[in-house]
């Protein structure tokens, strides 16, 4: 069973970051000096990331533990919150009576076309997917946008057969063209702007930012 489209709920939405949020000044955070004049705030800060990581873990601990998992990090946005969500999962994993033995295996899915999202997507890594015939997949990425790069995307791994299908995104965007999707696991749910770093960027700039800005 794939993401979930149906109407939303709060819950579902993860933490909802209104339209009006200005963010956080940058003097309040150390940021590089070389990214300053390219930077207007502070949208998310790193621990409250890492804070909203560790409950999706605990999340899907609950729903998926006592099953091997392949998770499924689609590059290159989505591996610093891949890398610190199965961090948070080991954690768990050794201080629970429920285990939650994982295979990470990666996929480049590319959409965008400096900051717009474009209808083409071209996937790499496809040919080895094979092995989530019969498995259990969590599929790991940083923004969900207007849905339709995730819809193609597990279409594709679906034709694998997998046994399950969730996916766990750390930000979705409200756009008027969005698709109504929704991940199985929601960190933020945010307005429709532009953000970099924790691993996202603007034509490869801005990734090594431990702060959404």
């Amino acid at each position: 069973m794939a993401g979930r489209e149906r109407k939303q709920t709060d819950l579902d939405k993860g933490i909802v970051i209104p339209d009006d949020w200005p963010g956080y000044p940058l003097d309040l955070f150390n940021s590089p000096e070389h990214y300053c004049e390219d930077l207007e705030c502070v949208y998310i800060p790193h621990g409250v990331i890492m804070d909203r990581t560790e409950r999706l873990a605990r999340n899907i601990m609950d729903d998926l533990g006592d099953h091997d998992i392949v998770v499924l990090c689609v590059l290159k946005g989505g591996y610093q919150f891949c890398a610190d969500l199965v961090d948070c999962i080991k954690v768990l994993c050794r201080h629970s009576n429920k285990t939650l033995p994982m295979r990470v295996d990666f996929i480049r899915l590319k959409s965008y076309l400096n900051d717009q999202s474009t209808q083409d997507l071209h996937i790499e890594g496809a040919e080895n997917l094979s092995v989530l015939s019969g498995k259990n997949v969590l599929i790991v990425e940083a923004i969900v946008d207007t849905g339709k790069t995730m819809k193609t995307l597990l279409d594709h791994v679906e034709a694998f057969s997998p046994k399950m299908i969730k996916v766990a995104g750390l930000l979705v965007k409200r756009v008027p063209s969005g698709t109504g999707y929704l991940p199985d696991y929601v960190g933020f749910e945010i307005p429709n702007r532009f953000v970099v770093g924790y691993a996202l960027d603007y034509n490869e700039y801005f990734r090594d930012l431990n702060v959404s800005l």
